[in-house]
Protein backbone atom coordinates (compact mmCIF):
# COMPACT_ATOMS: atom_id res chain seq x y z
CA UNK A 1 0.00 0.00 0.00
CA UNK A 2 1.64 3.23 -1.16
CA UNK A 3 1.70 6.51 0.76
CA UNK A 4 -0.46 8.31 -1.82
CA UNK A 5 -3.32 5.83 -1.35
CA UNK A 6 -3.14 6.11 2.44
CA UNK A 7 -3.14 9.91 2.13
CA UNK A 8 -6.18 9.71 -0.14
CA UNK A 9 -8.06 7.64 2.44
CA UNK A 10 -7.00 9.92 5.29
CA UNK A 11 -8.34 12.88 3.30
CA UNK A 12 -11.61 11.04 2.63
CA UNK A 13 -11.86 10.27 6.35
CA UNK A 14 -11.17 13.92 7.18
CA UNK A 15 -13.92 15.11 4.84
CA UNK A 16 -16.28 12.40 6.09
CA UNK A 17 -15.58 13.33 9.71
CA UNK A 18 -16.24 17.02 9.05
CA UNK A 19 -19.49 16.22 7.26
CA UNK A 20 -20.54 13.88 10.07
CA UNK A 21 -19.99 16.57 12.68
CA UNK A 22 -22.05 19.07 10.69
CA UNK A 23 -24.81 17.09 9.00
CA UNK A 24 -24.03 13.33 9.29
CA UNK A 25 -23.71 10.67 6.54
CA UNK A 26 -19.94 10.05 6.52
CA UNK A 27 -20.39 6.69 4.79
CA UNK A 28 -21.61 8.38 1.62
CA UNK A 29 -18.07 9.78 1.40
CA UNK A 30 -15.91 7.14 3.06
CA UNK A 31 -17.40 3.94 1.61
CA UNK A 32 -16.92 5.06 -2.02
CA UNK A 33 -13.36 6.07 -1.08
CA UNK A 34 -12.68 2.49 0.02
CA UNK A 35 -14.06 1.21 -3.28
CA UNK A 36 -11.96 3.75 -5.20
CA UNK A 37 -8.69 2.38 -3.80
CA UNK A 38 -9.56 -1.10 -5.01
CA UNK A 39 -11.14 -2.85 -2.04
CA UNK A 40 -13.92 -5.34 -2.86
CA UNK A 41 -17.39 -4.11 -1.73
CA UNK A 42 -17.77 -6.53 1.22
CA UNK A 43 -14.28 -5.75 2.54
CA UNK A 44 -14.83 -2.02 1.94
CA UNK A 45 -18.05 -2.14 3.98
CA UNK A 46 -16.41 -3.94 6.90
CA UNK A 47 -13.35 -1.67 6.89
CA UNK A 48 -15.53 1.42 6.69
CA UNK A 49 -17.52 0.29 9.73
CA UNK A 50 -14.38 -0.37 11.76
CA UNK A 51 -12.77 2.92 10.72
CA UNK A 52 -15.74 5.17 11.43
CA UNK A 53 -17.15 3.59 14.61
CA UNK A 54 -14.90 5.64 16.95
CA UNK A 55 -16.40 8.86 15.53
CA UNK A 56 -19.82 7.88 16.93
CA UNK A 57 -18.37 7.69 20.43
CA UNK A 58 -16.59 11.02 19.92
CA UNK A 59 -19.89 12.61 18.85
CA UNK A 60 -21.65 11.17 21.92
CA UNK A 61 -18.84 12.32 24.22
CA UNK A 62 -18.93 15.88 22.89
CA UNK A 63 -22.58 16.14 23.99
CA UNK A 64 -22.47 13.67 26.90
CA UNK A 65 -24.20 16.10 29.26
CA UNK A 66 -27.30 15.75 27.11
CA UNK A 67 -27.50 11.98 27.50
CA UNK A 68 -30.69 11.03 29.35
CA UNK A 69 -30.55 9.23 32.73
CA UNK A 70 -29.93 5.50 32.55
CA UNK A 71 -33.17 3.51 32.44
CA UNK A 72 -33.46 -0.26 32.89
CA UNK A 73 -35.47 -0.36 29.65
CA UNK A 74 -32.39 0.87 27.81
CA UNK A 75 -30.83 -2.56 28.40
CA UNK A 76 -33.47 -4.00 26.08
CA UNK A 77 -32.61 -1.37 23.47
CA UNK A 78 -28.94 -2.31 23.73
CA UNK A 79 -29.74 -6.02 23.54
CA UNK A 80 -31.88 -5.60 20.41
CA UNK A 81 -29.23 -3.42 18.81
CA UNK A 82 -26.43 -5.85 19.62
CA UNK A 83 -28.30 -8.93 18.39
CA UNK A 84 -29.53 -7.17 15.24
CA UNK A 85 -26.09 -5.76 14.45
CA UNK A 86 -24.46 -9.18 14.90
CA UNK A 87 -27.02 -10.77 12.57
CA UNK A 88 -26.34 -8.10 9.96
CA UNK A 89 -22.58 -8.55 10.29
CA UNK A 90 -22.84 -12.33 9.89
CA UNK A 91 -25.09 -11.86 6.86
CA UNK A 92 -22.41 -9.67 5.30
CA UNK A 93 -19.80 -12.35 5.96
CA UNK A 94 -22.04 -14.91 4.26
CA UNK A 95 -22.91 -12.74 1.26
CA UNK A 96 -20.87 -13.63 -1.85
CA UNK A 97 -18.85 -10.70 -3.18
CA UNK A 98 -20.60 -10.77 -6.54
CA UNK A 99 -24.07 -10.80 -4.99
CA UNK A 100 -23.21 -7.93 -2.64
CA UNK A 101 -21.84 -5.91 -5.56
CA UNK A 102 -25.28 -6.00 -7.16
CA UNK A 103 -26.78 -4.52 -3.98
CA UNK A 104 -24.21 -1.72 -3.61
CA UNK A 105 -26.00 0.85 -5.84
CA UNK A 106 -29.29 0.11 -4.09
CA UNK A 107 -27.74 0.48 -0.63
CA UNK A 108 -25.99 3.74 -1.50
CA UNK A 109 -29.15 5.06 -3.13
CA UNK A 110 -31.19 4.13 -0.05
CA UNK A 111 -28.69 5.87 2.22
CA UNK A 112 -28.84 8.98 0.04
CA UNK A 113 -32.64 9.06 0.16
CA UNK A 114 -32.60 8.61 3.94
CA UNK A 115 -30.10 11.42 4.32
CA UNK A 116 -32.13 13.67 2.02
CA UNK A 117 -35.13 13.09 4.28
CA UNK A 118 -33.23 13.71 7.51
CA UNK A 119 -34.12 17.40 7.59
CA UNK A 120 -37.82 16.57 7.35
CA UNK A 121 -37.48 14.06 10.19
CA UNK A 122 -35.69 16.60 12.40
CA UNK A 123 -38.25 19.34 11.72
CA UNK A 124 -41.10 16.95 12.47
CA UNK A 125 -39.47 15.92 15.76
CA UNK A 126 -38.98 19.54 16.75
CA UNK A 127 -42.63 20.36 16.03
CA UNK A 128 -44.11 17.26 17.69
CA UNK A 129 -41.62 16.64 20.49
CA UNK A 130 -44.21 17.52 23.15
CA UNK A 131 -46.93 15.30 21.68
CA UNK A 132 -47.93 12.74 24.36
CA UNK A 133 -48.74 10.20 21.64
CA UNK A 134 -45.04 10.02 20.78
CA UNK A 135 -44.12 9.11 24.33
CA UNK A 136 -46.75 6.53 25.16
CA UNK A 137 -46.12 2.89 26.04
CA UNK A 138 -47.57 1.90 22.65
CA UNK A 139 -45.15 4.22 20.82
CA UNK A 140 -42.25 2.73 22.76
CA UNK A 141 -43.26 -0.80 21.75
CA UNK A 142 -43.50 0.30 18.12
CA UNK A 143 -40.03 1.81 18.40
CA UNK A 144 -38.56 -1.40 19.80
CA UNK A 145 -40.18 -3.40 16.99
CA UNK A 146 -38.72 -1.10 14.35
CA UNK A 147 -35.31 -1.15 16.03
CA UNK A 148 -34.77 -4.84 15.17
CA UNK A 149 -34.61 -4.55 11.35
CA UNK A 150 -32.76 -1.22 11.59
CA UNK A 151 -30.10 -2.88 13.76
CA UNK A 152 -29.70 -5.70 11.22
CA UNK A 153 -29.24 -3.13 8.46
CA UNK A 154 -26.74 -1.26 10.66
CA UNK A 155 -24.56 -4.36 10.98
CA UNK A 156 -24.90 -5.21 7.30
CA UNK A 157 -24.20 -1.83 5.70
CA UNK A 158 -25.05 0.99 8.07
CA UNK A 159 -25.14 4.11 5.89
CA UNK A 160 -28.25 6.15 6.73
CA UNK A 161 -28.86 4.32 9.99
CA UNK A 162 -28.57 7.50 12.06
CA UNK A 163 -31.73 8.96 10.51
CA UNK A 164 -33.74 5.84 11.32
CA UNK A 165 -32.35 5.65 14.87
CA UNK A 166 -33.17 9.30 15.45
CA UNK A 167 -36.82 8.70 14.58
CA UNK A 168 -37.05 5.48 16.62
CA UNK A 169 -35.41 6.89 19.76
CA UNK A 170 -37.83 9.80 19.70
CA UNK A 171 -40.62 7.35 20.49
CA UNK A 172 -41.07 6.61 24.17
CA UNK A 173 -39.88 8.73 27.12
CA UNK A 174 -40.06 12.45 26.44
CA UNK A 175 -36.70 14.08 25.69
CA UNK A 176 -35.42 17.12 23.83
CA UNK A 177 -33.91 16.75 20.40
CA UNK A 178 -30.27 17.13 21.48
CA UNK A 179 -30.70 14.43 24.12
CA UNK A 180 -32.14 12.05 21.54
CA UNK A 181 -29.33 12.94 19.12
CA UNK A 182 -26.64 12.24 21.75
CA UNK A 183 -28.31 8.94 22.63
CA UNK A 184 -28.45 8.08 18.93
CA UNK A 185 -24.70 8.61 18.61
CA UNK A 186 -23.99 6.46 21.67
CA UNK A 187 -26.28 3.65 20.54
CA UNK A 188 -24.85 3.76 17.03
CA UNK A 189 -21.34 3.34 18.41
CA UNK A 190 -22.26 0.58 20.85
CA UNK A 191 -24.14 -1.46 18.24
CA UNK A 192 -21.32 -0.99 15.71
CA UNK A 193 -18.82 -2.45 18.19
CA UNK A 194 -20.53 -5.84 17.83
CA UNK A 195 -20.17 -5.73 14.05
CA UNK A 196 -16.56 -4.54 14.40
CA UNK A 197 -15.65 -7.57 16.53
CA UNK A 198 -17.29 -9.93 14.03
CA UNK A 199 -15.57 -8.32 11.05
CA UNK A 200 -12.16 -8.46 12.74
CA UNK A 201 -12.67 -12.07 13.81
CA UNK A 202 -13.82 -12.92 10.29
CA UNK A 203 -10.57 -11.60 8.84
CA UNK A 204 -12.23 -8.97 6.62
CA UNK A 205 -10.19 -5.99 7.80
CA UNK A 206 -7.34 -4.55 5.76
CA UNK A 207 -5.61 -2.56 8.46
CA UNK A 208 -3.49 0.08 6.65
CA UNK A 209 -6.50 1.42 4.74
CA UNK A 210 -8.78 1.16 7.76
CA UNK A 211 -6.41 2.99 10.09
CA UNK A 212 -5.76 5.74 7.54
CA UNK A 213 -9.49 6.31 7.04
CA UNK A 214 -10.17 6.15 10.79
CA UNK A 215 -7.41 8.63 11.64
CA UNK A 216 -8.78 11.08 9.10
CA UNK A 217 -12.29 10.58 10.46
CA UNK A 218 -11.28 11.40 14.03
CA UNK A 219 -9.44 14.54 12.91
CA UNK A 220 -12.40 15.52 10.74
CA UNK A 221 -14.80 15.11 13.64
CA UNK A 222 -12.78 17.58 15.70
CA UNK A 223 -12.43 20.07 12.84
CA UNK A 224 -16.09 19.70 11.95
CA UNK A 225 -17.10 20.44 15.51
CA UNK A 226 -15.25 23.77 15.19
CA UNK A 227 -16.69 24.54 11.76
CA UNK A 228 -20.27 23.61 12.65
CA UNK A 229 -20.91 27.03 14.18
CA UNK A 230 -20.50 29.00 10.96
CA UNK A 231 -20.50 26.61 7.98
CA UNK A 232 -23.76 26.81 5.94
CA UNK A 233 -25.46 23.50 6.79
CA UNK A 234 -27.87 23.65 3.86
CA UNK A 235 -25.04 23.88 1.33
CA UNK A 236 -23.21 20.93 2.93
CA UNK A 237 -26.40 18.85 2.92
CA UNK A 238 -26.98 19.44 -0.79
CA UNK A 239 -23.33 18.65 -1.51
CA UNK A 240 -23.62 15.29 0.28
CA UNK A 241 -26.89 14.50 -1.52
CA UNK A 242 -25.25 15.31 -4.86
CA UNK A 243 -22.27 13.09 -4.02
CA UNK A 244 -24.56 10.25 -2.92
CA UNK A 245 -26.63 10.48 -6.10
CA UNK A 246 -23.50 10.56 -8.26
CA UNK A 247 -21.96 7.58 -6.47
CA UNK A 248 -25.23 5.67 -6.87
CA UNK A 249 -25.20 6.21 -10.65
CA UNK A 250 -21.47 5.44 -10.97
CA UNK A 251 -21.72 2.26 -8.90
CA UNK A 252 -24.77 1.15 -10.89
CA UNK A 253 -22.76 1.45 -14.09
CA UNK A 254 -19.84 -0.34 -12.48
CA UNK A 255 -21.64 -3.26 -10.82
CA UNK A 256 -24.67 -3.65 -13.09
Amino acid sequence: MDVATLAQLALAGLIGGIITAIVGAASLITFPAMLAVGLPPVVATACNTVAMTPSSFVAAWVDYRRLPPWRPAFRLVLAISAVGSSIGAFLLLLTPERAFSVFVPVLIGLATVLFAGAGTVRRWLYRHGDDPALHSAHAERVGLTLLAPVSVYSGYFGAGTSVMLLAILSLGPAADFRSVNALKNLLSGLSSVVAVVIFIAGGLIVWPQTLALGAGGLAGGYVGGRLAHFVPVRAIRWLVIAVGATVTVVSAKRFW
